[in-house]
């Protein structure tokens, strides 16, 4: 008898060595010949074969199936073994089967399924235990119903330190980096020594926060304890120091780490490429091929940002020309960082291209090229893109349009503006305070000032900047009394300070409505009574406001005594366009003199020379500028100008005659101008 016992134990354990190697080949299970496990759906009413086969088979079997699958990641035979479990025999579910089948839950996502287990595992008594509960917690994490996951966790009576990791990474991965400091010291006070994963999350939580101090004495703590360095726990060291700026340290414990992984390498090559350091990135990519180390898309894209940052043109196209030999999937992230690069060295042709091999329904490849455009001065390729998106049924998000109406407020395309902000608030995204205070920025430099009013007064927070924009609205569209008004409201705001900005707005207010007391007021008021230091703009904004006003001695006087800031052109063609306009021939030349010498190839500072001496009667000197213009090769650009019309926007240059319109728009400039004249006859009559 006992030898029959030993004969079918040792069949049993046959059976679960075959169970064990099988699923360790990831082959699938369909021939095993156990039919209960194989029915291919619950039934609530097993037959009398089943029920009969079921008694051959202990808890421990399903367990092992269980097992097998979820280590597999055969998540839906692992469920269906469970589910048979359930309704077959007289067995139940032990502290060993919920561990898998909630592992299956977060697997899967399925929070629904996880509740309704967490439901079975109260009422059948296993909570108490903690590798279930920490099971359960986990699933939760995994399914990011975080809340839920600390509930449990606060309501445990026993907790390992695979369910602290979990609570801490929940807090991590949910932008509470401070949270899981603060559950890690936790920890370590109720004397659960910290695992390589707990360390990995901490160091990355202190990378997120940029808390070098605390970061530097876990790493301390780590050294004395003598604690080797994994390559999960040595690659969250270098990102944490990394990105808090100790590239050196971060490096040290990079050649420390033992085994190094891709992961390792990734981390050491984003570190250096946070800081625009192309040539030790490049370094560690030609060591990492030397090593026979597979880069990865982050590789490649930690690159193209290191070269993206310096603007290296030559590096990037070498980066992307491995992109391009490589077998690395071209992502849309590599993709976007690949069009920025092109963008920021100003080649726009290669930007182009690498956009026409991105997929369109993605915003994000949208995103950068219309930005790109914005940035390089392409305003209408990007309203026009912006268009084309539309068109290709992409739906915008709050950077796209941040992006357009960027555009719309440098061409000045009101109407554009307008119907992009009508789009805002059917998307509901006018909680964005970014996308609300580039709107008010449009509103404000286009000259809807009743409408930047009024996106002003729905703003949740009223920041400087949005206070600036109010103040450039009213000051360049011939309302100085308002904006002064108004940033007379914004110092009675305690928690607003003003800055160089909005005095520079305030400066500017005051210059185009003529206010030269006042002016002169704020400019003091700005260096005595906030210690603001003034920029060159702000002595250009006082120094035109006194020469347009007539007062150009003040304005030379200013202008000589400029502490620590050198004069460039744009300053000294504010006070040589007011000499032109007073009449002031002396100081002209000598402003002349110092702007060809600055900037030879000006055209302009020739011919307002040429025109203040044909004032003058100075004819012989107005030929002697020509002359030298002549020489130089210089012209007249021609003048350029655009207007919107029903939200097209037409551009036109001095005697241009490509517009399909031409003959029209003369005909109509000619009405105008006899139109005129009349006018100001009748006028003079009267």
């Amino acid at each position: 008898m006992a030898l029959g016992f030993r004969v079918v134990e040792r069949r049993w354990y046959n059976e679960r060595m075959l169970v064990a190697t099988m699923a360790s080949r990831r082959r699938r299970f369909s021939p095993i010949p156990i039919p209960i496990l194989l029915a291919p759906s619950p039934s609530p009413s097993p037959s009398p074969s089943e029920r009969q086969t079921s008694k051959h088979l202990d808890i421990s079997l399903w367990n092992c199936f269980l097992s097998c699958y979820t280590k597999n990641r055969f998540y839906g035979e692992a469920l269906h073994v469970f589910d048979r479990l359930r309704v077959v025999g007289e067995l139940r579910p032990d502290m060993y089967t919920y561990p898998s089948v909630l592992k299956v839950c977060a697997g899967l996502g399925n929070a629904v399924a996880g509740e309704k287990i967490h439901c079975s595992v109260v009422k059948s008594g296993f909570l108490v235990d903690v590798v279930v509960s920490s099971a359960i917690v986990c699933m939760y994490a995994k399914c990011k119903l975080f809340a839920s996951a600390v509930q449990l966790f606060d309501e445990m009576p026993h907790r390992d330190v695979a369910c602290w990791n979990t609570v801490i990474s929940c807090y991590h991965q949910d932008g509470q980096a401070l949270k899981a400091l603060e559950v890690f010291e936790t920890m370590m006070n109720y004397g659960f020594e910290p695992d390589s994963v707990t360390f990995a999350i901490i160091f990355s939580a202190c990378a997120r926060v940029l808390d070098l101090e605390r970061g530097q004495r876990i790493h301390e703590e780590l050294i004395r304890k003598g604690v080797e360095l994994d390559e999960f726990v040595g690659s969250a060291i270098v990102d944490m120091y990394g990105k808090c700026g100790c590239l050196d340290r971060a490096r040290e414990v990079f050649e420390a780490i033992p085994m190094k992984n891709v992961v390792s390498w990734n981390t050491m090559i984003g570190g250096y490429s946070l800081k625009g350091d192309t040539q030790s990135c490049l370094q560690l990519f030609s060591r990492m091929n030397r090593e026979r180390i597979r880069p990865t898309s982050t590789t490649i894209s930690n690159l193209l940002i290191a070269c993206s940052r310096t603007s290296d043109l030559r590096h990037g196209k070498i980066i992307h020309g491995c992109l391009i030999r490589s077998c690395i999937s071209f992502d849309v992230f590599i993709g976007s960082t690949l069009i920025d690069l092109y963008f920021k060295c100003a080649s726009v042709r290669y930007a182009e291209s690498v956009f026409a091999m991105m997929p369109r329904e993605d915003v994000v490849s949208w995103n950068v090229m219309i930005s790109g455009y914005v940035t390089t001065g392409s305003y209408f390729k990007a309203l026009d893109l912006f268009q084309e998106m539309r068109i290709n049924n992409v739906r915008p998000d709050a950077v796209t349009f941040t992006s357009a109406l960027s555009a719309c407020t440098q061409l000045s395309a009101l109407e554009q503006g307008k119907e992009i902000h009508r789009q805002i608030k059917v998307d509901d995204l006018e909680s964005n305070e970014i996308l609300m205070t580039t709107l008010l920025d449009m509103y404000a430099k286009c000259g809807g000032v009743e409408e930047a009013q009024m996106v002003f007064d729905k703003l949740q927070v009223k920041d400087i900047v949005s206070w600036t924009s109010m103040v450039v609205a009213y000051g360049s569209h011939g309302q100085a009394s308002k904006a002064l008004n108004l940033f007379q409201d914004m110092l009675k705001e305690p928690s607003i300070r003003p800055d160089r900005i909005i005095f520079l707005a305030v400066l500017s207010a005051c210059n185009h409505g003529g206010l030269v007391e006042e002016g002169c007021h704020y400019f003091k008021q700005m260096t005595d009574a906030y210690a603001i230091k003034p920029a060159l703009e702000h002595y250009s904004c006082l120094i035109d406001l006194l020469g347009r006003s007539g007062r150009l001695k003040e304005a030379f006087d200013m202008f000589s005594n400029m502490q620590d800031i050198k004069a460039d052109a744009g300053l000294l063609g504010s006070l040589f366009a007011a000499c032109s306009l007073h009449k002031n021939l002396e100081l002209g030349v000598k402003l002349a003199e110092q702007l060809i010498e600055i900037n030879p190839d000006d055209h302009s500072t020739y011919v307002v020379l040429a025109n203040m001496y044909a004032s003058s009667g100075r004819w012989d000197k107005v030929r002697k500028v020509r002359t030298e213009m002549k020489e130089r090769g210089l012209r007249k650009n021609p003048g350029c100008s655009w207007i919107e019309i029903d939200k097209k926007i037409h551009q036109f240059f001095a005697e241009d005659d490509s517009h399909q319109h031409t003959e029209f728009i003369y005909d109509c400039l000619q009405s105008l101008s006899k139109h005129m004249r009349k006018k100001r006859s009748s006028m003079s009559l009267s």
